[in-house]
């Protein structure tokens, strides 16, 4: 998913206690040394598996009735036990659980929750704990693979992987004789002052980390550095304050609507790039099945996120497959780790849209749905955000001072000093 949820702060105290006390990385639950957890060893037993594949969708079906019953076929006399957690409340869920040692034993886990759950111990890094985590690593985009590391170690895979694109409707542009879908940075704001008419070049469904980071990173700003230790001369740089400073012109000109500070009032992107209300959107590969069901006859087009000095760069969404500290079936959980990873696994989720992040199966997931194929593409270079068990609070800062610049409140300039100043201790944190 592209969001996260915010710890409760009684429940994140407790959960921090625990791992003082030894249920974490360095207790006594510590992973096994690594042969037991070998592909060519033996599994048998049972493990559990938590969950937020949607109820009423194809991939509680896919799991069900075709990868854990292939997978116990494979393992004769195992027994794979999935539990469909929904996303709102698996962080509670989690923290319960391991306050009573009850922990499942593989996680799906939202891409921004891994440093948080592996600074309070509830996870097994799976670079140190897998003999085979390189080969495993090799295969993936790097951007969803780097949603893995914290202080150094991998504590878990991707699973699943998104990004945005450039989505873009060109009969609107055509109709404001724009011939072209704007491909920069630059060919956006230049093509921003031929839209009226209450129609707008652009719009943007927010305004935290998750929407606006692929301006900041292709105009060649950054949010931290690359230790996630540093806000302050990266967020508040020349760089990112341009790339915002265009944003926040833009909607005090009237070429971007309300939609970029998050309210409801507005046309919904999707809704508005089929009506010819906004010529493009940035948006994700989930946006293809509504257009199409809800707009017939409206053809899409796609392009990569607008470039600028840094290239092309977007944001990487998903979930990754971890392994929890109190799994006392270490061994069968690694194997349908590497399972739910397979060919077999990726296929049946990838034709009930989840997208591969293994770069091999890319041509498989195009096959599936042909507009995966921009998204496959964008992968190449998109990124993570930072990596911080402190990343809820991290994007609530920014989202909330990059809002007062929208509103007037604030310059740019001040907004990211004051956001930053802000971050920066709680990526001292760690």
């Amino acid at each position: 998913m592209k969001r996260s949820l915010v710890l409760p702060t009684i429940a994140l105290a407790a959960l921090t206690g625990l791992a003082a006390c030894g249920v974490g990385a360095g207790s006594s639950q510590s992973a096994p040394s690594g042969n037991e957890l070998s592909p060519s060893a033996s599994v048998s037993g049972e493990i559990t598996f938590w969950h937020a594949y949607s109820a009423g969708g194809g991939e509680i079906n896919a799991l069900e009735k075709t990868i854990i019953p292939n997978f116990e076929k494979l393992h004769p006399g195992v027994k794979v036990h999935d539990v469909q957690v929904p996303s709102s409340d698996m962080h509670q869920k989690l923290i319960t659980a391991t306050a009573g040692g009850a922990l499942p034993d593989v996680v799906r886990a939202d891409i921004v929750t891994v440093p948080e759950l592996a600074k309070l111990g509830v996870l097994a890094p799976l670079s140190d704990v897998m003999p085979d985590f390189q080969t495993w690593a090799a295969k993936m985009f790097p951007g969803p693979l780097a949603t893995n590391k914290y202080k150094d170690k991998y504590w878990g895979l991707p699973l699943d992987t998104n990004t945005r694109v450039v989505i873009y409707n060109q009969d609107a542009l055509t109709s404001q004789g724009i011939s072209q879908v704007p491909k920069s940075l630059d060919d956006l704001k230049a093509a921003a002052s031929k839209v009226g008419g209450g129609k707008f070049i652009f719009a943007e469904g927010g305004s935290g980390a998750w929407n606006l980071l692929p301006f900041i990173w292709s105009n060649g700003g950054e949010m931290t550095n690359a230790d996630v230790t540093k806000a302050t001369g990266y967020l508040n740089s020349p760089q990112t304050v341009a790339a915002i400073q265009m944003l926040v012109d833009m909607y005090k000109a009237k070429q971007i609507p309300g939609n970029i500070l998050g309210g409801s009032g507005d046309t919904p992107t999707s809704d508005g790039l089929a009506k010819g209300l906004y010529d493009t959107i940035v948006d994700g590969p989930w946006t293809f099945p509504g257009l199409t069901a809800s707009y017939p006859s409206f053809k899409p087009a796609t392009e990569p996120m607008f470039s600028g000095s840094a290239g092309s760069i977007s944001v990487v969404g998903g979930e990754d497959i971890v392994m929890t500290q109190q799994s006392k079936n270490k061994a069968l959980a690694a194997e349908f780790t590497r399972y739910m990873l397979s060919p077999d696994a990726q296929q049946a989720m990838g034709k009930v849209g989840q997208l591969s992040a293994e770069s091999a199966l890319a041509a498989d997931m195009a096959s599936y749905a042909p507009y995966y194929a921009p998204y496959l593409e964008q992968l190449k270079t998109a990124r993570p955000r930072p990596a911080t068990p402190q990343w809820a609070k991290v994007d609530d800062i920014f989202t909330k001072q990059v809002q007062l610049a929208f509103q007037g409140k604030a310059t740019v300039q001040q907004a990211l000093d004051s956001a930053a100043s802000q971050i920066d201790p709680l990526l001292a944190q760690g």
